[in-house]
């Protein structure tokens, strides 16, 4: 597992640093001032951090032989998960009712690149979870394999700790981003 985020890392940061080259420099809008919505995201970015949290108590409980708590921790990481999904679906179909798709400009292109691997990232945790969980239910995930949780545990806590970069990237540090500076004048000339 840790090979694999350690590639993760690479894979992500790539996406990043293709991101903040290109940030500002879309010469069409939407531009992230006109559409992003920060109070709305910081919502769905606290939902997936307390899914971390969720994580950390499942762990804890399959460790300690508490089945049913394990279980319902574990089924809470993936209600969160899918409740952090359910935002990003509602975001994405907002912002191309709006004018943004991978196709409008590169902000929309670096953007749906970007927020999309690391939603497909999070749809493979919930699924992975969901799976724990029935195993958890089922009692074929015990203290004696609770490994099996914890390596899961730390892919999602990857997740949700490249969401904290992607969240400062895009909606905290772009969130001000509009035309490229003189822009107007030569558009409209």
């Amino acid at each position: 597992m840790w090979a694999f985020l350690g590639s993760d890392v690479m894979f992500f940061g790539a996406f990043i640093a293709t991101y903040l080259v290109y940030r500002g420099k879309s010469l069409n809008g939407p531009y992230p001032s006109e559409i992003l919505n920060i109070p709305i995201t910081s919502v769905s970015t606290f939902v997936l951090l307390m899914s971390s949290l969720a994580m950390v108590l499942g762990l804890h409980y399959v460790k300690e032989g508490q089945k049913n708590k394990g279980t319902l921790w574990i089924l809470a990481v993936v209600v969160l998960g899918a409740v952090f999904m359910g935002f990003q679906f509602v975001e994405f179909r907002e912002f191309a009712h709006e004018g943004l798709t991978p196709r409008t400009n590169l902000f929309g292109t670096t953007f749906f690149i970007l927020t999309g691997i690391h939603g497909a990232h999070v749809t493979i945790g919930v699924i992975w979870m969901a799976f724990l969980a029935y195993g958890s239910h089922k009692g074929a995930l015990r203290s004696d394999n609770a490994l099996d949780l914890e390596i899961a545990g730390l892919y999602w806590h990857f997740v949700d700790i490249v969401w904290i970069v992607i969240f400062t990237v895009i909606y905290l540090i772009s969130a001000n981003d509009g035309p490229p500076a003189g822009i107007e004048s030569i558009l409209h000339g």
